[in-house]
């Protein structure tokens, strides 16, 4: 996250705009078992207990979260910005790049996990829907090869 974020709107966007760079730089409890980090049910838990910790659960509306959320859409895109879309893979390869792509991607992620959550949307359960509605509008051997477009 940007540092000049946390300079700007009220004290209660900057507390929202906080929440995930707490999240990830929270310390692991390495005394329990993290068999699944990266399953969305677990994330949402994580994120609501941190919150919930935190009391900041009144600042976690789900406008105020969107709002953040496109906040760190605009932090990724502003990384890939300038680079060619050919030479974007190779250029995040490099380890601190990657590392700083990362942070960025997993704050976006944390906000969608935490505006589900608000919103009660199994989000796990949405995105299986969408592929599968997307398999079903777009079969491989009418679509291989060729970008999709809006009808």
């Amino acid at each position: 996250m940007s540092t000049s974020r946390h300079r700007r709107g009220s004290p209660s966007d900057r507390v929202c705009s906080r929440t995930v760079a707490a999240v990830r730089l929270a310390p692991v409890d390495d005394t329990e078992a993290d068999p699944r980090p990266g399953d969305i049910s677990e994330l949402t838990k994580r994120m609501r207990d941190f919150t919930e910790e935190r009391d900041w659960g009144r600042f976690h509306d789900p406008k105020s979260l969107a709002l953040a959320l496109v906040g760190e859409v605009g932090e990724l895109a502003e990384l890939l910005q300038w680079i060619s879309a050919e030479d974007a893979v190779a250029h995040f390869a490099e380890p601190s790049r990657q590392a700083r792509i990362g942070e960025e991607l997993a704050d976006v992620l944390l906000y969608l996990v935490r505006l589900a959550d608000v919103l009660g949307v199994d989000l796990g359960a949405a995105a299986v829907s969408k592929l599968r509605d997307g398999a079903t509008r777009f079969p491989p051997d009418e679509v291989r090869g060729v970008a999709p477009h809006r009808p």
